[in-house]
């Protein structure tokens, strides 16, 4: 079926999460809805005004009473008429009135709806652009308060309206550049004449800020993955429950009680963060625990950050040492580049300061590190001293500014479109500023530049990229 005509045919769906709830949801969107109205609810209603009505199956028997809400198109969610019939929130009730709304629309090809698809048609009839209907998603899937700020402020249009001020300049200035191609006796004086390459460096500048607050917006959203490494003992799983509050994993003095990966998200000041907690590093013949290891370099290598947990109590232990060197050259070969590898020097409670201090340049010199790696957080997971710091120093790797203000939720392919129009508008500037302009390939770089801005807000996409983002929206919604 043609993405047309599927849109023609009117959806209902649950509109509510499944389970129990004191509330349910049936919504129905189409464009013209006012027979099912008057099918359902025995009479027409007022738009905009909740009324309260038994709703009744075939038989005439009451399947329950709710309100019913009605939105003539085009002043709706979707854009078209939508129907919302608010009823008591048992999952069995609310598929029987489902039900009954299919039945009473089936003449006018009325079906269930996709996931995402009453926000599609919004997005569609002009109601979202697509940055806005991202942010209905990632507002619902919101878990720090922070999050549902930052999406409330993207469903705002905030983040568009940026958009949108950089695309219309862009525009502006495509425009002028175009115009010269006609005139090529005339075409650089004309450019220099308009301050084309000032007007460059100025959205240049504009497009940078934007991506840096986009950068923030996220990370926001996405979090950080950060992976728990190191020899067994060292205090990883220590280190896990103590960020997290809660007694997560088990500690025992047992060398291999961690076998798996063992994941918890936290928040770190409104930022996501999710940590893995690995088995310990080592060779063993233990079938079970060797699997376990082999996950945990696998998580390593996907890690946004890795904290590197060293034992200051085994610092002058020869064959400790040695294993130690081994994981940090094994981290280089996978491609660990040293800003992902974070280094925390556990255990300080078990000696003087001085003696902690001794012990970290010890290991730190037989290990190679340079001097921020022999300043990382110096911890006692046991006891919890030490972890402001690497609260503190985590956001800072992640490159989080904590902005209180106007931080809107964003995603990588937001993050990757303005990167992409930033260097097509680099590469306009040093078509300009060369020994003989090529202005056809300067006009080209500022095209590509605009396109990659306008999928932003989905002036410029394409059906399959549609398709990802709406599929990913619960049914209902």
């Amino acid at each position: 079926m043609s993405g047309l005509a599927r849109h023609a045919e009117p959806i209902a769906a649950v509109a509510t999460a499944g389970g129990r709830g004191a509330v349910g949801i049936v919504r129905a969107s189409g464009r013209d809805l006012a027979a099912l109205v008057r099918a359902l609810c025995g009479r027409d209603l007022a738009p905009r005004h909740a009324t309260l009505l038994p709703f009744r199956n075939a038989a005439g028997a009451v399947i329950d009473s709710g309100l019913a809400l009605w939105f003539p198109a085009p002043h709706s969610y979707t854009g078209e008429d939508v129907l919302e019939l608010q009823v008591h929130g048992g999952p069995a009730l609310l598929q029987l009135l489902l039900a009954r709304v299919l039945e009473l629309g089936r003449d006018s090809g009325l079906r269930v709806a996709g996931p995402g698809e009453f926000t599609e048609r919004a997005f569609h009839n002009g109601k979202l652009d697509l940055a806005q209907a991202e942010a209905v998603a990632d507002l619902i899937d919101a878990t720090t308060a922070a999050a549902v700020l930052g999406a409330q402020r993207a469903l705002a249009g905030e983040m568009s309206r940026e958009v949108h001020e950089l695309a219309q300049a862009l525009r502006e200035l495509r425009a002028l550049v175009e115009a010269t191609l006609d005139f090529p006796e005339e075409d650089i004086e004309f450019v220099r004449a308009h301050a084309v390459e000032q007007r460059l460096h100025g959205l240049l500048d504009s497009l940078r800020g934007l991506l840096e607050r986009t950068r923030q917006g996220a990370l926001l959203r996405e979090g950080l993955h950060v992976v728990l490494a190191g020899q067994p003992n060292v205090g990883k799983s220590s280190l896990l429950n103590a960020l997290a509050g809660a007694e997560l994993a088990i500690v025992t003095e047992v060398a291999g009680t961690t076998r798996d990966r063992l994941r918890e998200s936290i928040q770190i000041d409104g930022v996501p963060l999710h940590l893995v907690d690995t088995a310990g590093l080592r060779d063993t013949t233990d079938r079970v625990e060797s699997i376990g290891v082999q996950r945990s370099w696998e998580a390593i290598a996907q890690a946004d950050a890795v904290l590197f947990v060293h034992d200051l109590t085994r610092a002058s232990q020869a064959d400790y040492v040695a294993e130690e060197s081994r994981i940090a050259r094994r981290l280089r070969e996978l491609g660990v580049v040293d800003a992902r590898v974070l280094h925390l020097w556990n255990k300080v409670d078990a000696m003087p300061a001085a003696q902690a201090d001794a012990e970290v340049l010890r290991l730190a010199g037989e290990l190679g590190l340079d001097e921020q790696a022999r300043r990382g957080p110096r911890l006692s997971a046991r006891h919890g001293s030490g972890l402001p710091e690497l609260r503190a120093e985590l956001l800072a790797r992640c490159g989080w500014q904590a902005l209180p203000e106007g931080v809107f939720l964003a995603r990588a392919r937001h993050v990757q479109a303005l990167q992409d129009c930033a260097r097509h508008l680099a590469l306009a500037l040093d078509w300009l500023r060369s020994a003989a302009p090529a202005l056809e390939l300067l006009a080209e770089e500022l095209r590509l530049g605009h396109a990659r801005l306008m999928e932003i807000t989905g002036e410029v996409s394409a059906d399959d990229l549609l398709g990802d983002i709406f599929g990913r929206f619960c049914i209902g919604k």
